[in-house]
């Protein structure tokens, strides 16, 4: 048996992945299968250094834990080991250089307060100084100085531990006031505070970026663009969850899971995001369920010290409303401030509802479509929905949903997204009209061509009013009636909860299309203040505008089952 299927990362994952272990999240069950699938060889793109490995070993065998007075390799958590074995060690080839590469550019962890985030930081830091090519540069980023201080203290403290590493006469570090030196490779790490400090200009080799949910995107794009010219960079990204809508965790947290999921054709993230499931967001689920503690606080699992007293906490959070926000952002990962705001549809749910696309299937049919037509230069919807069945309680929803994108800006929006809109394009997914705003004619064209491609009825077109007054104009001219549906959550609500209920039954189907899986995915709810919930663009991440779109087309359908055919449409709001 090779030497990494003997390994605490190795055994962890296989802990991880137990059929019956609810301790670990969805997306760490993902993330140790897709690594487990590299370490036993079964990886075409990847595979996990012996080599290296072995040398990780040995340095941890040098490095002594400050508090248990025990070599790290013996002393580290478990989930510890599996980040550090994986960031470290999982390599691939560079065609460009011919040269053997770390696989994963960015190695996340979404982690509870008190699970040693901190320490392993500083763990990481030290291998880098002394791992990577000589006269390396290495930066830490947090919100402000006292922060940053906390990992170059704790990286002192394990330096000071080990002997080997603080010997009097060749010491292997040299401490300094505002940076640590490697006297080994000559390299440096400097601690750097976003409130203090520029971050651009700088040079890493690697970077980390602490605390991340409490700094917006600046910092590590910053760092990022200091990586360009790099060979082999990395980027690690650490936090709690916070309470803030605006911060750059948010982002890399979604982009994560996107990599999980296999909706980002870029696999070269690590991701460890303990955060409790879904099903465990609901109503007070937190309030007695000790899952909640185990799924963010891997350390709790093993340590029964550590989960007492976070039970503690959560019994305080319970009994007063004041401590509520500070429990369930810092020890549970759950988002708490005010209304809260959660995703829409797990992605696995809405995967389960796909079918081939037919166009012959549709021939005869009666059709509703849900526009989101936005703004010219944003991503427009056309969403074409049916039904089966006599009520909302048996109906079954089926939809094909194609999108428009405008085609001189596909390059910067997949850049910035995350997203490769050449190939949804070729899949058929979206539509690339005009340059750097969308040709609306283009959009036109395609909703009054539909009945003569298909042999389909358009019964009506609902719509948003903000940026569709034109195009509505020229559907009403060519003889289709059109619902203006007002974007408000006491209309949107029932269409929005019921679409949910559907899919989560599979009386929903939809064409396979890849970019609808994505707008799922990045869907956020928000509820309001009478328990209305809708999906709100301005808090979801990236783009909904075909989930709005499939949304608009259920308000219409349901409005259909609830009223009949008599053109009568209910809003309230």
């Amino acid at each position: 048996m090779a030497k990494i299927q003997e390994s605490k990362a190795y055994k962890y994952c296989e802990w991880v992945l137990q059929k019956d272990n609810q301790k670990a999240p969805s997306y760490v069950k993902k993330q140790c299968e897709s690594w487990k699938r590299i370490a036993d060889g079964e990886d075409s793109e990847a595979y996990v250094s012996e080599k290296t490995y072995e040398k990780i070993m040995k340095l941890l065998g040098l490095m002594v834990h400050p508090d248990l007075q025990k070599p790290l390799n013996e002393s580290l958590e478990d989930y510890a080991m599996l980040f550090i074995t994986a960031t470290f060690c999982t390599k691939t080839m560079d065609p460009d250089i011919d040269t053997e590469v770390r696989f994963y550019e960015t190695a996340l962890l979404k982690i509870a307060r008190k699970n040693f985030k901190t320490f392993n930081a500083a763990v990481i830091f030290i291998l880098l100084m002394l791992t990577e090519p000589r006269f390396s540069r290495f930066f830490s980023v947090a919100p402000d100085l006292k922060l940053s201080k906390e990992l170059q203290i704790a990286i002192k403290k394990i330096i000071k531990s080990s002997p080997i590493l603080s010997d009097e006469l060749e010491p292997v570090f040299k401490t300094l006031r505002n940076e640590i030196r490697c006297n080994l490779t000559e390299s440096e790490y400097t601690p750097l505070a976003y409130s203090e400090d520029k971050m651009d200009g700088k040079l890493p080799s690697a970077f980390l970026a602490d605390e991340a949910g409490a700094m917006d995107s600046y910092p590590v794009e910053a760092m990022r663009s200091g990586q360009i010219t790099v060979t082999n960079p990395l980027g690690i990204i650490l936090s709690t969850e916070y309470p803030n809508d605006n911060n750059v965790m948010i982002d890399e947290t979604d982009k994560g899971k996107k990599v999980l999921d296999g909706l980002r054709e870029n696999r070269r993230m690590f991701s460890l995001i303990y955060e409790p499931d879904d099903y465990l967001l609901q109503g007070d689920e937190w309030q007695k369920n000790d899952l909640c503690i185990y799924q963010s606080n891997p350390v709790a699992c093993t340590n029964n010290r550590i989960f007492r007293k976070i039970v503690e906490k959560r019994t305080d959070a319970v009994d007063y409303e004041n401590k509520r926000e500070n429990y369930l952002c810092k020890h549970n990962n759950i988002k708490y401030k005010g209304l809260g705001v959660e995703g829409y549809i797990e992605i696995t749910k809405v995967r389960k509802c796909k079918k081939k696309k037919d166009d012959e299937w549709w021939k005869g049919r009666r059709v509703w479509l849900g526009l989101d037509l936005s703004l010219s230069e944003d991503n427009v919807c056309v969403d074409m929905k049916t039904y089966e069945g006599d009520d909302k309680d048996n109906a079954v929803l089926y939809t094909r949903t194609m999108g428009f994108v405008p085609a001189g800006k596909i390059a910067q929006k997949s850049k910035r997204e995350g997203v490769d809109y050449n190939t949804l394009i070729r899949n058929g997914c979206c539509i690339a009209c005009g340059d750097e705003v969308i040709d609306y004619t283009k959009v036109e064209e395609y909703v009054l061509t539909l009945e003569e491609k298909l042999g389909v009825e358009i019964v009506q077109i609902g719509y948003d009013r903000w940026n569709a007054i034109s195009s509505i104009q020229k559907f009403e001219n060519a003889g289709y009636e059109c619902v203006e549906i007002k974007q408000h959550s006491s209309v949107l609500h029932s269409p929005t909860k019921w679409l949910k209920e559907c899919i989560l039954s599979g009386r929903y189907w939809y064409e396979e299309n890849l970019m609808l899986e994505i707008n799922f995915q990045n869907a956020r709810c928000t509820e309001d203040t009478n328990k209305n919930k809708y999906v709100n663009k301005k808090k979801s991440v990236e783009k909904v505008d075909q989930v709005v779109g499939n949304i608009n087309s259920t308000y219409l359908i349901e409005q259909e089952l609830l009223y009949g055919g008599d053109g009568f449409v209910a809003q309230v709001g």
